[in-house]
């Protein structure tokens, strides 16, 4: 049987499109977040949604790649770059192109590390992302 929560498909990455790795980190941020916001404490349900949305909307996450960006290996980057510029459907209508193309990116890059494996680096990663480094 797989392991669907811990994939390591390291060998089929360069197969995958940008959308797909998006597909794959916007789940794995978002786990990210709910997984942290109870770690802290917070289980109203209200409480958690309005909190999980302003770390996981575009423009938060734009502002995130802000940080890191400057962080990322030159693969990392790379990978970064591959989301940022990939052809996706219109931003949404409460969101930016601009800051819709980023968080594109900052997805493509979560997911390539989760698929990777490379888990240590995924949770430096966030927490940069998040504020808590």
């Amino acid at each position: 049987m797989k392991n669907y929560l811990n994939p390591n498909m390291t060998d089929r990455l360069c197969e995958m499109s940008a959308q797909g790795l998006a597909h794959v980190g916007d789940a794995v941020f978002e786990l990210m977040v709910r997984t942290y916001l109870v770690s802290e404490g917070t289980w109203d349900a209200s409480k958690l949604h309005d909190k999980a949305v302003s770390y996981v909307s575009a423009g938060a996450q734009a502002t995130a790649v802000k940080r890191i960006l400057p962080l990322l290996s030159e693969s990392e980057a790379d990978i970064f770059k591959r989301g940022r510029n990939a052809h996706t459907r219109p931003a949404p209508k409460n969101s930016v192109g601009a800051e819709y193309h980023a968080a594109t990116g900052l997805e493509t890059l979560f997911g390539y590390l989760y698929l990777s494996g490379n888990i240590s680096r995924l949770n430096e990663l966030f927490e940069i992302v998040i504020g808590v480094k």
